[in-house]
């Protein structure tokens, strides 16, 4: 029995001997040791609203931008431009802080037609319908024609634009210039037939042009049709 114990024993402090306890230290060491970087989650990008389509982005222009206002914006978000459009349940309209017959039209006229190249609500519509109101006022002939010279590059700049829609606002501001200054325009017409010219190469525009160069002459009389062949060779006058 005896013999039995020592072996016991013997083997017990020989298996004890042999298991060994990690240091403190190192256990401490692994637990500190950097992990592994986590990779950031994905972000998840805002679904578009079904109202989104139905209520275009409008600009604000007593707003903070971080992009520099536009002329045009500039001076209506001062109250430059005496009047303010008003949303109608059918359309839009005009409201004048005074009458349009009481409005200099210097520099208004010229303030209107730079407004002619915006392309930002409500910008487009109180440019164009502003020019055409105060276009319409009893003696606009008289206060139009002095601004010709400056008036004209203005427009010929709408004409010029990329945006087709500018490019139509330019073209019927002509048009209703045409019909208060009549063959007061003559003089600057060759400024502004250069880019009805190229314009008129896309068929989408051929029949608006044509049309819009008919009325120059109706406006401008006989002189017009000289001026307008000297650009636009193939023009038939409305007489022939």
């Amino acid at each position: 029995m005896f013999f039995i114990v020592s072996v016991l024993e013997s083997n017990v402090i020989r298996m004890s001997s042999s298991i060994r306890i990690k240091p403190k230290t190192a256990i401490q060491k692994s637990k500190t040791s950097s992990p592994l970087p986590c990779s950031p989650e994905p972000a998840i990008k805002p679904q578009p609203k079904p109202s989104d389509k139905l209520n275009p982005k409008t600009i604000d222009p007593f707003g903070d931008h971080s992009r520099a206002p536009s002329a045009f914006a500039a001076i209506y978000a001062k109250g430059g431009v005496p009047c303010r459009l008003i949303h109608g349940a059918v359309k839009h309209r005009l409201q004048w802080e005074c009458l349009p017959e009481t409005v200099p039209f210097d520099p208004l006229l010229i303030t209107l037609a730079e407004g002619l190249r915006e392309t930002k609500h409500p910008y487009t519509f109180v440019s164009k319908e502003g020019f055409k109101e105060l276009l319409m006022v009893e003696d606009a002939t008289e206060k139009a024609v002095p601004l010709l010279p400056r008036l004209v590059p203005v427009l010929k700049a709408a004409l010029a634009h990329s945006a087709d829609e500018v490019f139509e606002r330019g073209l019927d501001a002509l048009v209703q210039l045409s019909a208060v200054v009549g063959t007061s325009l003559n003089d600057h017409l060759k400024l502004l037939l250069t880019n009805l010219s190229r314009r008129l190469m896309d068929k989408k525009f051929k029949e608006k042009i044509t049309v819009a160069l008919q009325k120059l002459e109706q406006y401008g009389g006989k002189a017009t049709v000289a001026i307008i062949k000297s650009k636009i060779p193939t023009y038939c006058s409305i007489s022939s």
